[in-house]
């Protein structure tokens, strides 16, 4: 029977809804600032959510004919910027927490499970959401933040998950993913972990066939019952629990 030990959390939609109201817009702050005639709506930047990491995501509407052809040294300039106006977005308090993160985190914490960040955005990116949306605590509370191009291949590869296990010492039985992305779960599942997908508007269609739990979000204990798309372990699933991650460990 294995035990949870560790939990490694993804950010972009898993944390919080960075991916439309954050990092779209920064995209395009960055596109107007630098004089490019693009703007990435809602439906477009959902179609680009299928690329993992930002200047691929921009290297492949080149690639498609939307935007202009570029070097690498643009492409990667046009990230950075992007990635300031991200942090700014953030401090101004715009991307909040996903309700029922803080309260998980704070319960597996103080179980004295270890946490840890497995994610594709980059860590300067990371840093500003932990500082300013979770408090500069979990800087140490996280025994490990594995961000960016840390690794070469990025999800749906597993290599992001397995540099993160290494660096914690920790096994695949013992820990435990939270995704929110199609992307997201096959780079869990490719490393052996058990996986539990909060999904968002962009990923509700995605399959997550072999997932654990697929729920609509991990809820409040006083809030609504949230939605549960897929229980493979038939749980009583009001809001999701350090009980339930247990359960799913154990089963």
């Amino acid at each position: 029977m294995a035990e949870l030990k560790c939990i490694l959390w993804d950010v972009d939609g898993t944390l919080a809804d960075t991916e439309r109201d954050g990092h779209r817009v920064a995209f395009n702050m960055a596109f107007d600032e630098a004089g490019h005639a693009r703007e990435w709506d809602v439906p477009t930047y959902g179609e680009l959510l299928a690329v993992t990491g930002g200047k691929e995501r921009i290297a492949y509407d080149i690639e498609r004919g939307d935007m202009h052809e570029m070097p690498y040294d643009e492409i990667a300039g046009l990230h950075a910027r992007k990635t300031v106006h991200y942090q700014s977005l953030i401090a101004e308090g715009r991307i909040p927490l996903r309700p029922g993160v803080r309260r998980l985190l704070e319960e597996a914490y103080a179980a004295g499970i270890t946490l840890g960040v497995a994610t594709t955005t980059t860590p300067s990116a990371l840093d500003a959401l932990i500082e300013h949306s979770l408090g500069k605590e979990w800087f140490e509370r996280f025994a490990v933040l594995a961000a960016g191009d840390i690794v070469p291949a990025k999800k749906p590869a597993p290599d992001i998950y397995t540099y993160a296990m290494e660096q914690l010492g920790v096994n695949p039985e013992n820990t435990l993913a939270l995704e929110d992305s199609g992307n997201g779960w096959k780079s869990a599942h490719a490393a052996g972990l058990k996986c539990v997908v909060t999904v968002n508007d962009y990923t509700r269609g995605h399959d997550f066939t072999g997932a654990d739990l697929v729920v609509s979000e991990l809820g409040e204990p006083d809030g609504e019952a949230i939605d549960v798309l897929q229980d493979s372990h038939n749980l009583d699933v009001h809001h999701v629990t350090l009980k339930h991650l247990h359960a799913i460990m154990q089963d």
